[in-house]
Formats: structure tokens, C-alpha cells, sequence
């Protein structure tokens, strides 16, 4: 009995230890409160006995970068026992000096969250090269006959690119569209090698300075930003496009892009790399485009000088001839296609012409965005009824006028349909048609107002005279009491 005792006892403390053995646990490790410009600080998680198989994105840290995370693992072996530890530790790369403070924050490894209660971090000066180890280094270094403690060293590599505002013009007219795109250039020669930093957040800033504040804007909207091979000079680049939109100015006068930066990651190159190492090492560059001043001129004289679209349009029609009977309705499309504002084409210009009926138009528009210009169709779709036989030219019913950049001219668009119309007159009877008579046609033609004041001067007159009605009501059973 007591030998049985003994052994479940033992079995017990081995179950016990072995299960504190393989129990999970999970460590965050703060770098040191006070490092140089030159160094990087570190947030290191160890989980114990069991793989990193997820985890969150590394806390932000104010005024400082990350630049990358690298993984680690060990496993020991102390009396058969086995356990192991998994790191990962993420660098942030200090942007200047001063006191800065990463605030609390929970990371979520293997779908349970861990909380770290932050830290104040002192940024000084540049420490010298053999005061500092918080860089990375070969882990194999001894095995190639270098110190462990070597630092690897990084040269910067000349590169041949640069970033770019484009306009495809400098001098228009009011209402007329220019072309603006940003771009990053790399020629077939460039040995350095790049990375975008942050383009979304970037474009985000440019764009507060460069978009004109009176002008409609055609996005082109990027939304992946993919090489594209041009020539320059005889030179051959690859084009990386980031924005292009048109922008169609409202008023006269001078549309300012200031130079603007754009930065990019461009690595360094480990001078003598290994094959374990870290081989480059992640630094920034910021580039500069050049100004750029769009002239924007008026418009010459005209009587809708204001009211006019500018471009270059042509009319397209559904039909150009047809016979109807009068009085029967048929549909005519009158479409203005072409390149400039398509969104701002208002209707063609209606014409007084007797015994041509039309209703609103039904409108629809197509815009391209597409090879530096913005192009498409605006369609006014009419339904239309004649009442007296004939032949119509609808030329004489519609116009639309509009300003030509290239010609420098106004010009008018004017349909070449012509209608032929058989059969009897309804001008009489659509005159007749139109004659309303009674109560329920004066409330469908009458002004609303016109009727509110006519039921109120009636409601009013009735309600005195019921008053009066009352009160000589009341005189006459005051006079009988008595």
C-alpha cells in the first residue's frame, strides 16, 4: 500500500514538472531607455514551448521607423527535460534626438493578447562604432575567422532616378483641361536599389499642396503602382506612376505647383557580405520635383462667354430622317462627344419654332480616363411630337454652342436630321386639348397660390358669418329668459 502511495506520488511530481516544463510563456522585452541616433531600438517577444504561428503589427513609435523583424529560436536539453523559446524582435530606427515615449499596447501572439506598459526613450548623440550592440551581426561570424562583434559596413551606391511633376501644358484657356501626373523614374543603368515608403500617406500631403482649389478635378485613380517603360532623350526609364488626374480650370489667371519632396527607402550595400548577414541595410532618400506654372487665359469675347463648355466636340445623332404622322411622338438623341469637361455639357439650346413639342431630356454620360486626356459622350435623349404636316429641319430647333482651344473659335453644333411629317393638323386640337374648363381644371392650371388665397377668402367669409349666426343666437335666448 505504501509503496503504491509512493509511486502515484512520484508520478504526480513528474506530471507536475512536466507540465510546468512545456507550460506557454510569453515574454515582451523593451529595448534600453537611452540610445544614439545611430543605433535602433528593439521590442523583443519570446514565447516559450510552443511556435510564434501569429502575432499583431509592432506598436508605432513617434519619430522613429521600423526597419524590419527578424526571427530567432533555441531549444535545451537539461536532464532529459527539453524546452525551447521563439523570438521575434522587431527594429525601430530613431529619426532625431530628443525624449520621445512609446505608449501601452497589447500585441495578440497565437490569438491571445499580451500587454506592455510602454516606455520613455532618450535619443542622443551618435554613438562611436565599438560602443554600441544593439546592431545586427553575422551569427556565423566565427566560423569565416571574423569577431562576432565585427559590424558589418554599408556603402551607399549612386543611383540615377528621379521624381517628377508633369503637365502636358503650361498656357490654356479658362475652362480648358491640362494633364498633371507625379512619377518616379529609374533608368535602366541605376545599381540602387528602392522601395516606395508610405505612398498613400505621402500622395495624401502632396495633394493638400498641389490641387487647384478653383478647378474641376478628373481623378485617373491609381490604385496600383506598376512599372512602365518610356524613353526620354534617347534614354530608356522605367516609370513608376503614382497620380494623374485632369483639372479643368474655372477662372482666369495662374495655377501654382510648388517643388515638392518624395521620399523612398534606398538601401545601403554590405561592402563585404556574407552569407548569413544582413547584406543591406534600409535608409531613406528624398527627392525633389521641379515647380511648374500653368497659365490660364480668359476667353474671348462672346454673349455666353460664361456659359459655354471648351474642348473639342463633335454631335452625334440617332437618326437623320424619318416620316411620322402628326401628332404621333418619336424619340431624337442629340449626343455631344469629344475631349474636355464631359460632366459640365449642359443641354442644346432650344429654338422657338411653332407646332414642335418637347418634353425634358433623359441624360446619360460616358467619361474615359485614359491616355493623358479625359474624353466621352453626353447623350439628351427628346421625345417629340409635331403637329403639322411638313418637312422639319431639326437644325432649326436645336444648337449647341461651345469653345474650340485648338481653333481658338466658338463653334456651333446643330443637328442634320430632317423630319417629315404626314397626315391632318392637330394644331386645333391640341389648342382644344388644352382648353380647361371647371373646378378640376382650374386646380391643375392655377397657381398654387393664387388658389390658397381664393379657399382662404372663402373659409374666412364662412367662419364670420357662423360667428354671427351665433352670437344673434345667443342675443335671442338672453331676450326670451328674461
Amino acid at each position: 500500500m505504501i509503496k503504491t502511495l509512493a509511486q502515484f506520488i512520484f508520478v504526480c511530481g513528474l506530471f507536475l514538472i512536466s507540465g510546468r516544463a512545456i507550460a506557454q510563456d510569453v515574454q515582451i522585452e523593451l529595448g534600453p531607455a537611452e540610445i544614439g541616433l545611430n543605433e535602433t531600438f528593439t521590442i523583443k517577444v519570446t514565447l516559450s514551448n510552443e511556435k510564434i504561428k501569429s502575432y499583431d503589427q509592432f506598436p508605432e513609435i513617434p519619430s522613429f521607423q521600423k526597419q524590419g523583424i527578424s526571427q530567432s529560436s533555441s531549444m535545451n536539453l537539461i536532464n532529459g527535460q527539453m524546452s525551447s523559446s521563439n523570438s521575434i524582435i522587431q527594429y525601430y530606427k530613431p529619426s532625431r534626438k530628443g525624449d520621445f515615449t512609446l505608449p501601452s499596447f497589447e500585441l495578440n501572439i497565437n490569438g491571445q493578447a499580451y500587454s506592455s506598459v510602454g516606455k520613455k526613450i532618450t535619443v542622443g548623440d551618435a554613438a562611436s562604432a565599438n560602443s554600441g550592440s544593439n546592431n545586427l551581426s553575422d551569427p556565423f561570424a566565427d566560423f569565416f575567422g571574423r569577431s562576432a562583434v565585427e559590424d558589418p559596413e554599408y556603402v551607399e551606391m549612386d543611383d540615377d532616378a528621379f521624381f517628377s511633376i508633369s503637365v502636358d501644358k503650361e498656357e490654356i484657356y479658362q475652362g480648358e483641361g491640362f494633364n498633371l501626373s507625379l512619377a518616379f523614374y529609374m533608368s535602366e543603368s541605376n545599381q540602387a536599389q528602392f522601395n516606395f515608403y508610405e505612398p498613400g500617406r505621402q500622395l495624401d500631403d502632396i495633394l493638400k499642396k498641389i490641387k487647384p482649389t478653383n478647378a474641376w478635378e478628373e481623378n485617373f485613380n491609381i490604385s496600383n503602382i506598376d512599372p512602365e517603360q518610356v524613353t526620354i532623350n534617347g534614354k530608356r526609364w522605367t516609370k513608376y506612376k503614382v497620380y494623374e488626374a485632369t483639372f479643368f480650370p474655372f477662372s482666369e489667371g495662374e495655377i501654382a505647383i510648388p517643388r515638392i519632396p518624395w521620399e523612398m527607402i534606398k538601401y545601403k550595400i554590405a561592402k563585404n557580405p556574407t552569407f548569413f548577414g544582413a547584406n543591406r541595410q534600409e535608409d531613406f532618400k528624398t527627392f525633389y520635383s521641379n515647380a511648374k506654372t500653368i497659365k490660364v487665359k480668359p476667353l474671348p469675347p462672346h454673349p455666353l462667354k460664361n456659359e459655354v463648355s471648351v474642348g473639342q466636340f463633335q454631335i452625334r445623332e440617332n437618326i437623320k430622317s424619318i416620316e411620322v404622322e402628326t401628332g404621333q411622338g418619336f424619340d431624337y438623341n442629340f449626343g455631344i462627344s469629344g475631349v474636355g469637361n464631359i460632366n459640365a455639357v449642359s443641354a442644346p439650346k432650344r429654338l422657338p419654332i411653332a407646332n414642335l413639342n418637347t418634353y425634358d431630356p433623359n441624360v446619360r454620360q460616358q467619361i474615359n480616363r485614359g491616355y493623358g486626356r479625359v474624353s466621352g459622350i453626353k447623350e439628351f435623349n427628346y421625345y417629340i411630337t409635331i403637329n403639322e404636316a411638313g418637312e422639319v429641319d431639326l437644325g432649326k430647333n436645336f444648337e449647341w454652342v461651345y469653345f474650340d482651344p485648338e481653333r481658338a473659335v466658338y463653334d456651333t453644333l446643330r443637328p442634320q436630321a430632317k423630319i417629315t411629317v404626314v397626315g391632318e393638323s392637330k394644331v386645333n386640337q391640341a389648342i382644344s386639348s388644352q382648353r380647361l374648363g371647371g373646378l378640376y381644371d382650374r386646380i391643375s392650371t392655377e397657381d398654387n397660390r393664387f388658389l390658397n388665397e381664393k379657399y382662404k377668402y372663402y373659409f374666412t367669409v364662412s367662419i364670420n358669418i357662423l360667428l354671427l349666426l351665433a352670437v344673434a343666437l345667443l342675443a335671442v335666448l338672453i331676450i326670451r329668459k328674461r
